[in-house]
C-alpha cells in the first residue's frame, strides 16, 4: 500500500530532485499543492495534515510554521532546513554515524536531514571523537570546496546569467567569520566541546563536494597513525550501503592522488580518504551536496522510516 507523501517546497532546489527520485515508486503517491496556494497556511494544513509523510523544503521560518501546522496529526516530518538540527528531541538524519541514530530515525516522528558540509565534517569527526583518536577539545581546522548548487535558486542564477561577472566563475571563500549557518550542528553532533574553524569555498561547476579536515600530533597530544585512523573508519562504516571508506595510500602513491570534487554527483553515495603520513594526517569526505548532502538523505531517511529498503530509489 502506497503512503501519502507531502513536499512542503517542492520547486525549490532539494524538492525537484526528491521528486526526480520518486520517479517510477509504486509505493508513494505525492500530495501535489496548487502552485498559486503554495504559501496559504490554510492549504498546506490541509496538504500536511493528510499526509503519512511530509517532506520540508523550506527556509528556517517556515519550516517551523510547517510543523506548527502539523498540529496533533499522527503525519511524520523530515526537515531539510536547518531548524530542527540540534534539537534532541528530533533524530539527526544520518544513519551511518551509529546504530543508535539509526533506530532514533526508524522510529521517530520528526528526523532533520543534515546540512551538505555538516554531513561530511561529521562522518569524519563524529567517528574520530567516539573512538578517542580525536580529542573532543581538538582545535579543529576545517575546509570544504562545494558547487554552486548548494547557495539556491538565487546563486544558480548569478552563476549561469549571462551577464555574470568573472569573479564568480573562480573559487570563492565565504563564511569568512566563522558563522557558517552549519557549524552549530558541526559542533553538536560530532561531540567537539569546542566551535571548529570552517572555511567553506564555492566554484564554478554545478553539485558536488569534499569537505576536509587535517590533523596533527603535536596538536592532538597524541600520536595520529593513518593507518590506525583508517582501520578506525573502516570498522566504523563495514557493511554500509552509502558510506565507502577508500584503500589507504600511502608514499608515493599518495603524492599522485587527486581528489576531484564532483565525481559522486547525482549520487547519494559518500567517500571516505585517510592522507598523511606519521604525524600529520588529512581526513576527506567527497560528496554530492545535492545528494547524500541533501535530497538523497531525504530519501534515504524516509525510506527507512517507512521499513523499505534504504537504497530503494537512490544510488
Amino acid at each position: 500500500m502506497a503512503v501519502n507523501v507531502f513536499i512542503d517546497g517542492q520547486e525549490g532546489t532539494t524538492g525537484l530532485r526528491i521528486l526526480e527520485r520518486f520517479v517510477g515508486r509504486d509505493d508513494i503517491n505525492i500530495l501535489r499543492i496548487d502552485p498559486e496556494l503554495r504559501k496559504d497556511p490554510d492549504e498546506r494544513r490541509k496538504l500536511i495534515q493528510a499526509s503519512d509523510f511530509t517532506i520540508l523544503c523550506l527556509p528556517d521560518a517556515a519550516s517551523r510554521e510547517a510543523v506548527e501546522l502539523a498540529g496533533d496529526a499522527s503525519v511524520r516530518i523530515i526537515d531539510a532546513s536547518t531548524a530542527h538540527r540540534t534539537n534532541p528531541q528530533w533524530a539527526y538524519g544520518f544513519p551511518e554515524l551509529s546504530s543508535e541514530h539509526r533506530s532514533k530515525i526508524e522510529t521517530s516522528s520528526r528526523v532533520a536531514v543534515p546540512g551538505c558540509y555538516a554531513s561530511g565534517f561529521n562522518a569524519l569527526a563524529y567517528p574520530m571523537i567516539k573512538s578517542g583518536l580525536m580529542p573532543k577539545d581538538y582545535p579543529v581546522q576545517c575546509f570544504a570546496v562545494s558547487g554552486y548548487s548548494g547557495g539556491g535558486k538565487k546563486m544558480i542564477a548569478e552563476v549561469e546569467s549571462p551577464d555574470s561577472a568573472a569573479e564568480v566563475h573562480s573559487p570563492r571563500f565565504y563564511g569568512l567569520a566563522n558563522n557558517h549557518k552549519h557549524l552549530p550542528e558541526m559542533q553538536a553532533i560530532s561531540g567537539l566541546t569546542v566551535k571548529p574553524m570552517f572555511t567553506p569555498i564555492v566554484d564554478d561547476y554545478y553539485n558536488g563536494m569534499v569537505v576536509c579536515i587535517p590533523m596533527q600530533s603535536s596538536i592532538a597530544g597524541k600520536a595520529v597513525s593513518p593507518k590506525e585512523i583508517h582501520e578506525m573508519f573502516s570498522e566504523h562504516y563495514k557493511d554500509c550501503n552509502f558510506v565507502k571508506v577508500m584503500p589507504l595510500i600511502e608514499g608515493d602513491e599518495l603524492t599522485k592522488l587527486k581528489i576531484s570534487s564532483n565525481d559522486l554527483r547525482d549520487t547519494n553515495m559518500m567517500e571516505i580518504f585517510v592522507c598523511g603520513s606519521e604525524g600529520q594526517v588529512l581526513l576527506c569526505a567527497r560528496l554530492d551536496n545535492l545528494g547524500k548532502g541533501a535530497s538523497g538523505a531525504a530519501v534515504q531517511c524516509l525510506n527507512i522510516m517507512m521499513g523499505v529498503s534504504e537504497t530503494t530509489g537512490l544510488l
